[in-house]
């Protein structure tokens, strides 16, 4: 019995490489597992390669799922020529019928949005680190090796934080939460960076961020989407994690602040420790740009500083923005404090008895109260499968790409309204045993007029 989504293989292969017959090994750049011998992954592989060049014949859409009775398949294609696969177990469940004992196969549990929005961020996370498979190639002359290495030294690592049981709506919008502010502080926050740009120009891209919600961000929409995932997703929780068992190990705080870097230098009296700084490609203003990733945080503030990897950082360099960062730091992270503590009280002492996802596609904007935490994916305050139920009104908008409203009552007397009006998408889920289809379209309107007009701007 296995209730539970897992990875059985996930591939990387192009589809031009190794062309005669015999040389099919040539096309796989990356498997996993890694164990599975070489006339396995061969013959994967290709079974993967045939189906969607068969589909190509039935409509001008690339092929992006593949339904068996014990397995689903995902494909992308990235880049031209380039395609990756992942398939994942059907859940299932042994029963009795009849007297007989049978396997039956929850089908429904797998939505196909939410494993090819996972898959499309599998390669946006290699991106972010890496660049693409066609920049790796164009550094390295065309050595495919190199890529092959890339791939391999980040998806071994990667696919073991996948959480695929988890997966729901959250993944296919993968949104930014962002923390709206009154005028003057958000004013004070974009004139500190401004000065920060100014005093050290080697500082190219800049992010600001307050308990992990977005204040500000000089970075394209979808660079700053997926950097966002990476911040909330791994290195925050990494470095809270740090923070509580080796905390101890880290100087002393004596320069009157409570700055300190997150990547870059663990210690600012030793200069020739780096630490770890990861080098991230974004698209701003040339294709695959490298830049080192300078995180620094102060109390409950963050600031990411993206710097051009030409432009050399050291820790007599670091020492100087920690002088800068750390009190205005200080300073803005216990004026916003204030502000956010009265805004967070005054949204419980109304808590609204519903729950709702809310996505805007202009801005990526996402505000949801369906998991407690969204990190761990865990609290959920809802049964799965009203979850998927969302998944499954949110394809249908999808697929019909036009606004529409759609109202669903469950058998658990649970009603399910999924709504999507001018790029923006909102699913409600409203537990009221004797209400009606009229009762149920007012209080979404209702709902809607109270609680999302200011989701983003405070009066």
């Amino acid at each position: 019995m296995s209730e539970d989504i897992s990875l059985l293989n996930f591939f990387v292969f192009n589809s031009e490489y190794g062309p005669r017959e015999g040389e099919e090994e040539k096309k796989i750049l990356f498997y996993y597992p890694g164990e599975v011998d070489v006339d396995t992954k061969i013959k994967r592989v290709g079974l993967s390669e045939a189906i969607i060049k068969f589909s190509e014949t039935f409509s001008d859409k690339p092929c992006q799922s593949l339904h068996t009775q014990k397995t689903r398949q995902v494909f992308y294609e990235p880049e031209q020529c380039f395609w990756i696969v992942m398939t994942v177990a059907i859940p299932f469940k042994e029963k009795i019928k009849d007297g007989q004992p049978f396997t039956e196969y929850r089908d429904d549990h797998v939505q196909d949005s939410v494993y090819e929005a996972i898959l499309r961020q599998a390669y946006k996370m290699f991106k972010l680190f890496n660049g693409t498979f066609t920049t790796i190639l164009a550094r390295a002359n065309g050595e495919v090796e190199a890529l092959k290495q890339r791939l391999e030294h980040f998806y071994d690592k990667y696919l073991l934080t996948l959480k695929l049981a988890q997966g729901d709506i959250l993944d296919v919008f993968n949104g930014i939460h962002f923390l709206p502010l009154d005028k003057n502080t958000y004013l004070r926050i974009q004139c500190f960076i401004n000065s920060l740009e100014a005093t050290f120009p080697f500082v190219k891209y800049t992010a600001f961020l307050y308990n992990e919600k977005l204040v500000w961000s000089g970075l394209e929409q979808e660079d700053m989407r997926i950097m966002y995932k990476y911040l909330t997703h791994s290195l925050f929780p990494t470095f809270m994690e740090q923070e509580l068992h080796g905390g101890q190990n880290r100087p002393p705080v004596t320069s009157g602040h409570y700055g300190k870097f997150m990547t870059g230098p663990p210690n600012l009296n030793d200069d020739r420790n780096m630490g770890k700084l990861p080098r991230v490609y974004v698209n701003t203003e040339e294709i695959d740009e490298e830049c080192y990733l300078l995180v620094y945080t102060a109390l409950s503030a963050t600031i990411c500083l993206l710097v051009n990897v030409r432009s050399p950082l050291t820790v007599p360099l670091c020492r100087k923005l920690d002088s800068m960062l750390g009190p205005q730091m200080t300073k803005l992270a216990s004026d916003i404090s204030e502000q956010y503590n009265k805004r967070v009280a005054a949204l419980n002492s109304t808590e609204p008895v519903f729950k709702y996802v809310y996505f805007n596609h202009m801005n990526l904007a996402q505000q949801t109260t369906v998991h407690i935490d969204l990190q761990k994916r865990s609290g959920v305050n809802i049964h799965k499968d009203v979850l998927r139920l969302l998944g499954d009104i949110n394809a249908d908008l999808t697929k019909e790409n036009e606004d529409g409203e759609t109202i669903v009552k469950t058998t658990s007397d649970v009603w399910v309204v999924g709504k999507k009006s001018d790029q923006r998408e909102f699913y409600v889920i409203i537990t009221q045993r004797t209400a009606n289809l009229i009762d149920i379209n007012e209080e979404v309107k209702r709902l809607c007029s109270t609680y999302l007009n200011s989701i983003f701007f405070l009066d």
